[in-house]
């Protein structure tokens, strides 16, 4: 069995492409970037904003001559593997990515999952990346790399937040835990855009002079999250073949989901501190950049 990259059949070399989660776009501020259009008006915005595909999360999908898409689900048991594989795959879904488990699984039961959605993808023919999630199976970095010992052609969605936030990976060292990940890094195939800080699982990277200090903090996770994500990428550029695509996709959650931060507005109602439309097309150009240097130095 081999590594399932997303494939466009051709002999061009690896690239990025840039889609948008669409729970990025789910109760933005007031006064967001993001002008609430729907349908074919959201998708043609979409497209003229750079985006060149979208991540589904929930509804129907656009056509795929309208916009290229992609899906997410969770695979609690083995038994659910190939049923969302399969599901996914008459829908017309590029790839998926999924959550896989709840985290308190031991060894064995981790390795039969991971068996069974690997089985499911070379079945359906689709690309299937397991999400780096906190309440996962991949929780933890220490056991994503033995995953990747057993089972090296697994491939990952990074969402590397939640180990930068959730194991505070500047604790200790940053560099001495990125060079522990190399196995992780090396076997990226999909890319969820988030930057967290040591103590928030979302913050913003812009406009940092007008928010609290105590929102902000001493360590520069901005920069962090660059090496972390060019490492990443060179990972994928390694491995990566004629045709094969990394989807870079932000995927920045409201408040709701206990992502976005609030903070008291002019008038002491609570509103979220950034535009996460605008965060979104930010990260697209950095995500762009990055790649760019990665190709060069890859």
């Amino acid at each position: 069995m081999v590594p399932r990259y997303l494939n466009d059949g051709s002999r061009d070399a690896p690239k990025l492409c840039v889609y948008l989660n669409l729970a990025n776009l789910e109760e933005l501020r007031p006064g967001s970037l993001w002008p609430g259009r729907e349908g074919d008006e959201s998708i043609a915005r979409l497209r003229a904003d750079g985006f060149e595909g979208v991540q589904v999360t929930g509804g129907e999908p656009p056509a795929p001559d309208v916009m290229p898409f992609c899906g997410l689900d969770r695979i609690n048991t083995r038994g659910d593997a190939l049923p969302i594989a399969q599901r996914h795959a008459d829908r017309g879904d590029q790839c998926l990515t999924v959550h896989v488990g709840w985290g308190i699984e031991d060894d064995k039961e981790v390795f039969c999952l991971v068996e069974a959605i690997l089985a499911a993808s070379e079945k359906t023919r689709l690309p299937i990346f397991i999400e780096t999630h906190r309440a996962t199976i991949t929780q933890d970095m220490w056991r994503t790399v033995q995953i990747t010992k057993k089972f090296p052609e697994v491939l990952f969605n990074g969402d590397f937040s939640h180990y930068y936030c959730g194991q505070e990976m500047v604790y200790g060292g940053l560099e001495m835990k990125m060079e522990f990940m190399k196995p992780i890094f090396d076997r990226i195939g999909f890319m969820h855009g988030r930057i967290a800080s040591p103590g928030h699982m979302q913050v913003p990277i812009d406009d940092i002079a007008s928010r609290p200090a105590a929102a902000v903090g001493v360590i520069d996770y901005f920069a962090d999250f660059r090496a972390i994500w060019a490492r990443a990428m060179r990972g994928f550029l390694d491995r990566a073949g004629p045709g094969d695509i990394l989807v870079f996709a932000p995927e920045l959650l409201s408040g709701t989901h206990y992502y976005a931060r609030l903070f008291p507005g002019p008038d002491g109602e609570m509103v979220e501190e950034s535009d996460r439309y605008a965060q979104a097309l930010l990260y697209a150009d950095i995500a762009r950049q990055l790649f760019e240097d990665a190709s060069v130095t890859a």
